[in-house]
């Protein structure tokens, strides 16, 4: 007995039959069905083509009800922003106020989404994992703050207090927080013009601290007002040159602790650097220069030798640069090399994040530039802290938040600014290490923080006799993952403009600073987009071969043209003052040269009658490319020809119908270019010339 779908009728149902004298019949019945269903399918299609329902279709493009307006755009925009992520679980709080307040914290506190499926064998894996980062963070730490020059127990108290925060706060599960090499530069080489670290080096302290009080309130804004596409003005490419200067600067910078030498520059451009470490070569004491260049090669070893080649060693590359404290700490200590020349750490404070609320300097002459630096900081950590969340959490199959991590860099870097932290982001370096030691979730940071605060509060006389060359030598360690020569190839390999960028990057920070760097990265991204919008190219688009489809033909040599008309595409998605008019220019000459070739080559019929403007690519246009238009129209009707649109948006056909250019154009309008041609070149509905 046979089975039917519901739904389905006998007819529609087979019933495989392995009976060969059937086999015949079977296929001529499977034969006329197919020819039954492309009889069907040509009736329909001709169906399409008739006037009457082409003139249904034009008037489906005539005849759009009215797009939002501006003010309803903004309260839209307003809603998804601020009211969105709450505004229903709010709602809810009145009928079902547990579950709906319970959705609220989630929203608010992401680890409470997970916390549920939390046990005892994620327990144990975040503990090494946090063990294992700490080892790493605490060395880390301490070199980052000198690089900030800063004491180094403001390293240490960066990895206690934000970690916490962003471990309540934060979406992802990987990211270890803590100070960064980048951060740490950009903070020395722009606040010292404001205030000297050496000869005020309490006055400078306070301007980190109030620099990374607007980096924190800039970031908190930028997650709560939904405004992620801001870390975008800093390209991939940019990023990728910029973090390659940087790291090249970091490592001029460390010349004066690897070598020992004294009456070093203070500035970072490879020029000034490199001319100072000569002139000040004869100061060069041969015990630093011995005890950091030796730990450097086994630190640098066991990452990039023994951690690649026996994975079960990840643990030693991540413990190197604690080992190499430990023991280079008791190599001074047992042979006084301090009493021989080389500079050691000495005292560090120990002891619980000390308030620092009464050091936020609001009313300082330099207020306004703590500020600007604040916002270009924000950025870059922004920047490197989601490109690494998002790595890793592609890694582990979830998905990262950008807003909710904003907002969490924000509050976390506010909390700091409280707390005598300065700036802290994501590390790449930390979270790769957190990464391979097994970390389930965020709980890995709360236990590197117990563990460095734990340090705090009773290791610190310990590190008194640490060279400060092997600082120097753990931040140089950490440089080469800064560097990423394979994708500066990718980038040359896809486009030129874009290594171009990568490029200004790269040498502005080298050769001049910091900031131009960035400025020239940034100028130059813009200058592609501004020059993209204000000359963007046209093509000329055929019919492909046995279908209604229409495509560039440069890029699809086998389309044809259709005789007396030029089909024409706009390669941007906006028409506005600052192209239209030359684009005009491009789609009036490019119709006067069909026009002559038409006219030299064929018969009098086959000339250019007809211009169609496929609108298919513009979302947008403003008053002056509607003048650009009537201008086209005017043009062209001079030169015997007119013009057609196909298939216009929303926002256009409602201005062009508001401007009364559909009256112009005597309402060539059309859905599709198929029917732009249909109704203007049929022999019944020739274009009057």
């Amino acid at each position: 007995m046979a089975v039917t779908r519901e739904g389905e009728t006998e007819s529609s149902q087979f019933t495989p039959n392995t009976d060969p004298s059937n086999t015949k019949d079977f296929s001529q019945a499977l034969q006329s069905f197919a020819d039954s269903e492309k009889v069907q399918l040509s009736v329909f299609s001709q169906t399409l083509q008739t006037p009457v329902a082409s003139e249904r279709r034009r008037d489906w493009v005539l005849n759009v009800p009215e797009p939002p307006g501006l003010l309803s755009n903004l309260k839209s925009s307003f809603k998804k922003t601020l009211l969105c992520p709450l505004e229903n679980k709010i709602q809810c709080l009145g009928k079902h106020p547990v579950p709906a307040l319970v959705s609220i914290l989630n929203v608010i506190f992401p680890p409470l989404s997970w916390c549920k499926e939390y046990n005892v064998t994620k327990c144990r894996r975040d503990i090494l994992a946090g063990l294992t980062l700490a080892s790493l963070c605490i060395p880390q730490s301490i070199g980052y703050a000198t690089l900030a020059k800063l004491d180094p127990q403001y390293g240490l108290y960066t990895s206690v207090i934000p970690p916490l925060i962003y471990a309540m706060m934060g979406s992802s599960r990987d990211i270890a927080i803590g100070p960064v090499a980048v951060v740490s530069l950009l903070l020395s080489s722009m606040i010292p013009k404001l205030e000297d670290p050496t000869t005020n080096p309490i006055a400078y302290r306070k301007l980190v601290l109030t620099v990374t009080f607007f980096a924190g309130a800039f970031q908190a804004a930028f997650g709560l007002l939904r405004l992620g596409f801001l870390v975008d003005f800093l390209s991939h490419a940019a990023i990728v040159g910029f973090m390659a200067g940087a790291a090249c600067v970091i490592g001029l910078q460390q010349l004066k602790s690897l070598l020992g030498i004294s009456n070093f520059t203070n500035k970072t451009d490879i020029i000034s650097v490199l001319t100072s470490s000569c002139k000040s070569m004869h100061t060069l004491n041969p015990y630093s220069f011995i005890i950091g260049s030796s730990f450097l090669i086994f630190i640098l070893s066991t990452k990039y030798y023994l951690a690649r080649k026996y994975k079960k060693l990840f643990w030693l590359a991540a413990m190197a640069p604690l080992l190499s404290v430990i023991m280079s700490t008791l190599l001074v200590f047992l042979t006084r090399a301090d009493k021989h020349g080389v500079k050691i750490v000495k005292h560090i404070t120990g002891g619980l994040n000390p308030s620092s609320l009464h050091e936020l300097q609001f009313n300082s002459p330099h207020t306004a530039e703590a500020a600007k630096i604040g916002l270009i900081v924000a950025l870059v950590a922004l920047t490197e802290a989601i490109a690494v969340g998002r790595s890793f959490a592609t890694m582990k199959g979830y998905r990262l938040d950008g807003n909710k991590e904003m907002l969490a860099m924000g509050v976390m870097n506010i909390t700091g600014s409280l707390t005598s932290c300065y700036v802290a982001t994501g590390s790449f370096s930390r979270t790769a290490v957190n990464f391979s030691a097994g970390c389930e979730t965020a709980v890995s940071n709360i236990v590197m923080t117990i563990t460095v605060l734990i340090s705090l509060e009773f290791c610190t006389r310990l590190l008194y006799f640490t060279p400060v060359a092997i600082l120097a030598s753990i931040i140089l360690s950490a440089l080469p993952g800064l560097i990423n020569i394979s994708e500066a190839k990718y980038i040359w390999k896809v486009d030129k403009m874009d290594f171009l960028a990568c490029a200004a990057a790269f040498l502005g920070v080298l050769f001049v600073s910091v900031e131009i760097g960035l400025l020239l990265a940034v100028g130059i991204s813009f200058a592609k987009i501004i020059l993209n919008s204000i000359q963007p190219g046209t093509e000329k688009l055929g019919r492909l071969p046995g279908s209604d489809l229409f495509g560039d033909m440069e890029q699809y040599p086998i389309a044809t043209t259709t005789p007396g008309a030029l089909i024409v595409r706009v390669k941007s998605a906006l028409l506005c003052f600052a192209n239209a008019n030359f684009i005009r220019g491009r789609i009036l000459n490019l119709a006067l040269e069909e026009q002559d070739e038409g006219v030299m080559e064929s018969a009098n019929q086959d000339r250019v009658q007809l211009v169609i403007l496929d609108m298919s690519n513009l979302l947008n246009i403003d008053t002056s490319s509607i003048a650009a238009l009537e201008d086209l129209q005017n043009d062209l009707e001079t030169n015997g020809m007119q013009l057609a649109l196909a298939n216009p948006r929303w926002y256009v056909i409602h201005k062009l119908r508001l401007a009364n250019f559909l009256k112009k154009i005597k309402g060539r309008v059309f859905l599709t270019i198929g029917e732009a041609i249909e109704a203007c070149l049929t022999s019944k509905n020739m274009l009057p010339i």
